[in-house]
C-alpha cells in the first residue's frame, strides 16, 4: 500500500511555476499543421508588431522557434510567410546555409566526374582537397555575389594558403547566390596572394582563366585507357 502526502518535502521549484512549465511543454509537444503554425505566428505578429526568436519562445501557447525552423526550413522563411521583414538582413545567413550544403555537393560531383573519366582522385576528408592522378592538387571554393549600395556586383575569392593547392577552382555564384555562374581555374603559380576580387568585367589576366563549365578541368584529369596489343 502506498500513502501519498502532498508537500511532504520542500519543493525546489514552486508548484505554480512547475505546473505552468508543464503546460507549456505539453502545448509545444502538440503536432501542429503548417496552417496552424502560420496562423499563430501571424496573430503574434499582429499583436506585438514585431517578431523575434525571444518573443516567440517566451510567449505562452506559441510553438518553439525550433519547430518553425524545422517545418519551414528557417525562421526567416516563416517570418516571410506572415509578412514580417526583420530589420537585420537575414539573407546573408540564408546564403551561408545554402553554401554549406552546396559546397560538399560540388566537390562530390567533381570527384565523381573525374573518376568516371578514368582519373584517380584522392580526397582529404579534413580539407576536401582533391589530389588528381598524383599529379596536382585541387581546391574548390565558392565565391558569393556581393552587391553594395553602388549596385556593382563583385566576388571575393579566398585561397587556402595553408593547404596551398596547385589549382583553386573558384565557383562564381549568380546574384541570388543559388546557382553557379561560371568557373575560374586559378593556378597557384600565377596567384600567390591570399585573396582576389572579381567584378562583372575583369582584366584579361583574370578572364583568361574563366570557363563556363568544368569541362576543361575534366579534360586535364581524363585518362585514356589503352588497349593491350595481342
Amino acid at each position: 500500500m502506498w500513502i501519498k502526502k502532498e508537500s511532504a518535502f520542500e519543493s525546489i521549484v514552486a508548484p505554480d511555476v512547475f505546473y505552468t512549465a508543464q503546460g507549456i511543454v505539453r502545448a509545444r509537444a502538440h503536432r501542429y499543421t503548417n496552417e496552424e503554425l502560420i496562423e499563430r505566428l501571424r496573430t503574434l505578429y499582429q499583436n506585438r508588431g514585431f517578431l523575434s526568436g525571444l518573443i516567440i519562445d517566451e510567449t505562452e501557447g506559441m510553438p518553439s522557434t525550433s519547430i518553425y525552423s524545422q517545418r519551414f526550413g528557417s525562421l526567416v522563411r516563416a517570418y516571410q510567410m506572415v509578412g514580417f521583414t526583420p530589420d537585420r538582413d537575414y539573407r546573408y545567413l540564408e546564403t551561408n546555409k545554402f553554401l554549406r550544403r552546396f559546397h560538399p555537393e560540388i566537390v562530390n560531383q567533381t570527384e565523381s566526374r573525374i573518376a568516371s573519366l578514368g582519373g584517380i582522385v584522392r580526397r582529404d576528408p579534413a580539407t576536401d582537397l582533391l589530389r588528381v592522378n598524383d599529379e596536382f592538387s585541387l581546391s574548390l571554393v565558392l565565391a558569393r555575389c556581393q552587391t553594395p549600395e553602388s549596385g556593382r556586383h563583385h566576388w571575393k575569392v579566398r585561397f587556402d594558403t595553408s593547404s596551398a593547392p596547385d589549382i583553386t577552382v573558384a565557383v562564381r555564384l549568380d546574384q541570388a547566390n543559388q546557382v553557379a555562374l561560371d568557373y575560374y581555374l586559378l593556378p597557384r603559380l600565377d596567384f600567390g596572394q591570399s585573396r582576389i576580387r572579381l567584378a562583372e568585367r575583369n582584366p584579361v589576366e583574370f578572364e583568361s582563366y574563366r570557363f563556363d563549365s568544368l569541362e576543361y578541368l575534366y579534360g586535364m584529369a581524363e585518362r585514356i585507357r589503352l588497349r593491350r596489343v595481342a
